[in-house]
Order: C-alpha cells, then structure tokens, then sequence
C-alpha cells in the first residue's frame, strides 16, 4: 500500500534516532539544530507475533511481514511557515503523508541543548501546530476565494462549499486542529483537495531516558494532561536504549537487555503496529508450504480487492474466497480440522476481510 507514515517534531527531540531503530534505511543524527536538509525515506517491517504460530502449525521456507513506509522529516522550528530553517520544504514534505508521529523530547541532557532554551514537550507540540494551522489557513483563504468568484456564477455546490471552509477557518484561527472537527462526509469532501496538515490523524511519542521507560516522567504526565480527552495515542519510548538494543544482533541478548531494562518487547515495535493502526490498515495472510505472508489492505476492504493486493489478476478473475479465522486455525490446528469443525468458509464478492483473516483466493483468468 502506497501509505506514508512521518515522523515530526521539533528539531533535535530524537525523531532520526527512532527512526533508525525501525527503518531499512539510515538517517544521520547529530546534536546540531537544521543539521539535515532533506527527508529519509525508509520501509518498516511490522512486528506480528501470528506469524511464528502460524509457522507452528504450517512450516515454510520463509516468512514475510506486512511493511509500511515510514518518512523522517528533519526538525521545524518557530516559523517553519514563513521558511524558517527550511521550513517550507518539510511541511510539504509532511503534506505527502497520509498521518503524523509526533516526537517529543521528554528528557533532560545538558550536551543537547534545546532549541528554545528549555525542555518543554507541552510547549513544542503547540509550536507544531501553530505551524501546520498557519499553512492550512492560508490553503483554506485560497479556497476560499476560488469559491467566491464560483458563486457568482450560480453554483450551489460552490456555496455550500464557502460555509464549510468558512467553519473550517474560524476553527483554524481558534488554534484548532481540522481533525478534531466533527464533519460530515459530505463536508469533507470540500477539503479533500487541499490536503491540509492538521486533518491527518496523529500519535504521539514521548522520548524519554532509560530510566523512565517503563513508568514515564513528570514530562510525561504533562503531555497526558495537554491531550486529555483527544482521540489520540501517546506512546513512552527511551529513543536512546532503543537504539542500542536495535544495534544487537543475537536475539537472546536483545531479549537479556529488555529483561533487565523491565521491558517485554521493543518500545519501537509498539510504534510500528501503532502507525499501522493509525493508518487503518490491517493484516490478512496467506499461508503455505513456500511461505506464509502478512498482506496490507486497508480495513473494509472487500475479498476481491484484498486479492488484488496478491495480483491484479487474482481482483480480475475472482471466483470465491476460502477463509479460516486466526483464532479457528490456532485453535483447531489444520486446515483439514478447521473444515471439519466448519469454520472454512467460502465468501463471495461481498465479504469485508477481517484483520488475521487466512485467505486462499479461487480465481479464473
């Protein structure tokens, strides 16, 4: 799925460090504010411990997991709007992006100076957002007079149009973020030309020091209190100890470095799966004695399109979908016993694919 995940912040909070704790690809990371003038693009493996159990049960040459792309755009600062730093560039480059992962420095280092003087993880998510609203504001007062100049010529649809973006701009110019409006879908529609910065869906991660991995810090709960009662994610990660757990390569050391660090799993695979959710996306797999596979589609996907995702000609030619729910085919173990028990079904065009769901596409091309 062509779907961008960015990262964002304020500059020198820790953004490139998680993201090369996740990423194929490697950003640079220095102490320097703007040291960076460009993107990194990379793709993520997303973590799906469903895949190991299904290997349990069928064994396969390989197993491949579902990726998603996950863009690091380098630090803004206060006037990124007017081009500060390089400021413009990133926010288009944020403009690509289909949602937001917002990092903010919830530690103190001394040899890391902030950029505003002080640490303050309230303060740099409200400099973000003035940022991003400064920008959909001037794309909504642009809008806004394509409208006009429409609605003398008689279009209705152009009218009603001027008082959606109308509520939008009065929202924008009240410090407010788009996707907290409630909108109608026949609102949003107005908008979706514009693909404003503040609309995309957004998570947010506390990077904090080692110590405070497990239980957070008095950073933390400031965030959690500035957030209260938004329909958001906040995540706690130690970027720093992330990162020298992503440097072990032998899994019994990574897995002896998180025991004595209180920790079960990486922060970073947390972060991966909720960037998927964020995204709504969902896993389906196929599974088989060359390989079993974690398949992206979007949630409410229907089975001819997730087949599609497998190969056109799967979409083309779709006949009937075989499905086994994760949950039946761990429990009852086989194909064979999930079909004894009748739980394989046979869908048709009309069935919405279900997160876990195991798929075998019947087709004729």
């Amino acid at each position: 799925m062509a779907l961008q995940c960015g990262i964002i912040g304020i500059t020198n909070v820790g953004k490139t460090t998680l993201f090369n704790c996740i990423s194929n690809t490697k950003g640079e990371t220095t102490s320097f504010a703007f040291s960076s003038n460009k993107s990194n693009i990379g793709l993520v493996l997303v973590p799906d411990q469903r895949l190991k159990k299904l290997e349990e049960l069928q064994p396969t040459e390989k197993l491949v997991p579902a990726t998603v792309d996950i863009v690091d755009i380098p630090g803004l600062t206060k006037g990124a709007n007017q081009g500060e730093g390089v400021g413009n560039k990133f926010l288009a480059d944020i403009r690509n992006t289909d949602a937001l992962i917002h990092v903010l420095r919830c530690f103190d280092d001394d040899s890391l100076p902030h950029i505003d003087g002080s640490v303050d993880p309230v303060r740099d998510i409200e400099t973000i957002d003035f940022e991003l609203q400064i920008k959909d504001l001037e794309s909504v007062e642009k809008k806004i007079l394509r409208l006009e100049k429409l609605i003398k010529t008689g279009d209705k649809e152009a009218k009603f149009g001027l008082e959606v973006l109308a509520k939008v701009k009065a929202h924008i110019e009240n410090m407010g973020n788009v996707r907290d409006m409630e909108l109608e879908e026949k609102e949003r529609k107005h908008l979706d030309d514009m693909f404003l910065l503040t609309v995309k869906p957004v998570m947010y991660v506390c990077n904090v020091d080692d110590a405070s991995a497990i239980s957070g810090n008095t950073y933390v709960e400031k965030v959690r209190a500035a957030l209260h009662g938004k329909n958001t994610e906040i995540l706690v990660i130690a970027g720093k100890m992330e990162a020298e757990i992503a440097e072990l390569d032998d899994e019994a050391d990574r897995l002896a470095f998180l025991s004595d660090a209180g920790l079960t799993e990486p922060g970073v695979n947390k972060l991966v799966r909720s960037a998927y959710q964020l995204l709504n996306l969902q896993s389906f797999f196929t599974v088989g004695p060359k390989e079993i596979r974690a398949w992206t589609i979007h949630k409410g996907m229907t089975a001819p399109q997730a087949a599609g995702v497998i190969h056109s000609d799967l979409e083309r030619g779709f006949i009937r979908a075989e499905v086994m729910k994760y949950h039946d085919f761990i429990t009852h173990k086989s194909e064979h016993a999930c079909k004894e028990k009748g739980k394989l079904y046979v869908e048709g065009k009309s069935y919405v694919v279900g997160d876990g769901d195991i798929l075998h596409i019947r087709f004729n091309v």
